[in-house]
């Protein structure tokens, strides 16, 4: 597949079926585990003459998706998770260990933030959180025991487009590894991998499955780290279930024209809210990528607009604390995303009562632009 195009990729990741088994789509290998004609078979699996024992440990299915998004992201190998947070997970634990040391950006989601600070600590790891519109900060911060850099391609929910090229620049020069959440740009518009980093995780739930109906994550980067990583989801029992992969990977067949559009649809909204007497300011990435933007929007409404009358008001448009199914929805991180996030922290990152995420969706762009003029002109 090397020598095709993204989108012809996004079409035809999967691996090919046995012409015993020559299915068009992919089939489920809902199975706990596989069988073995005698123990010498079984035995070859160990010997790496098989591929699939137990499906904790890998399957068809589960394969695809790493595999795929790895080939998407141009990365050696990738390995499918649970969710998000455990494929976060997953690819810190392997690069950092009791007693090491991580700096991460201040402004990421906030599951993100809060495994960060409360959870690995339990595992001995110290995290430092700082400002990455300051990259001097970051330097600052290094420490012996450092061991990785950990920042969002595109912020959460705040769309700040992080400086991937400097952030390398600090890492190599440290001998420092990256790890880059990518999950609002997609490998559609950005492949972190081709930049040098080392680790890039995707929360599936969101573009990659596209459909608001599966949850999964996927980490991607170096032979090295993955072979690490698969381990530790393994161990740790993050793995993800095969007929959760096969939905993600059937969404991601249509990740090419899902994004162009919403893309399109979101940089329209974008426009038309940044000249509204009710919108305070918008807030929309610039140079993601040759081919868009993303499809995030987020705004802070003006003080004198309410909210709560705002989020009634928005007719079919749904509330829901997620992101990035086909429908336009929207959200308040305030009291979803980042409500565990110090309220001093909230502050100083700007996150505050007015502010409002959308995802925006595939929906027709004149009635996107309508249902959020008629929500604020009501509020």
């Amino acid at each position: 597949m090397t020598e095709t195009n993204f989108n012809t990729k996004t079409v035809h990741f999967q691996t090919k079926e046995p012409a015993r088994n020559a299915s068009k789509a992919k089939p489920i290998y809902q199975t706990s585990a596989f069988v073995f004609t005698d123990l010498d078979d079984m035995e070859s699996f160990y010997e790496g003459e098989k591929e699939y024992l137990y499906s904790r440990y890998s399957n068809p299915n589960t394969d695809d998706l790493g595999k795929g998004i790895a080939l998407l992201e141009e990365a050696e190998d990738g390995v499918a998770t649970s969710s998000g947070m455990s494929a976060i997970l997953a690819g810190i634990l392997a690069v950092a260990g009791q007693g090491d040391h991580v700096i991460a950006s201040d402004d990421l989601y906030g599951g993100t933030y809060q495994l960060f600070a409360q959870e690995l600590l339990n595992f001995g790891i110290e995290v430092s959180f700082i400002s990455f519109e300051n990259l001097d900060a970051v330097t600052s911060s290094i420490k012996e025991k450092t061991k990785l850099i950990y920042t969002e391609s595109v912020t959460n929910p705040l769309l700040r487009v992080e400086n991937l090229e400097e952030v390398m620049k600090i890492a190599k020069e440290h001998g420092i590894k990256t790890m880059i959440d990518n999950t609002f740009a997609t490998p559609y518009l950005l492949q972190p991998c081709k930049l040098g980093v080392d680790l890039v995780v995707h929360s599936a739930t969101k573009y990659i499955g596209g459909h608001s109906d599966v949850t999964a994550g996927v980490l991607v980067g170096t032979q090295e780290l993955i072979n690490v990583a698969k381990s530790k989801v393994i161990t740790l029992g993050c793995n993800l279930s095969p007929f959760e992969a096969w939905l993600a990977c059937r969404g991601l067949k249509t990740l090419s024209v899902r994004m162009e559009r919403q893309s399109r649809n979101a940089q329209a909204l974008a426009d038309a809210l940044s000249s509204h007497e009710g919108v305070a300011r918008v807030y929309y990435p610039k140079f993601v990528s040759e081919k868009g933007n993303g499809a995030m929007v987020s705004i802070d409404l003006a003080e004198h607009v309410n909210v709560e009358t705002f989020f009634r008001s928005l007719g079919w448009v749904k509330i829901a604390p997620t992101l990035a199914g086909v429908e336009t929805t929207v959200s308040y991180p305030l009291r979803t995303s980042h409500r565990t996030i110090p309220e001093t922290l909230r502050n100083e990152l700007g996150i505050g009562k007015q502010l409002v995420r959308i995802s925006v969706g595939i929906e027709d762009q004149k009635d996107i632009i309508k249902a959020f003029m008629k929500a604020i002109e009501k509020a």
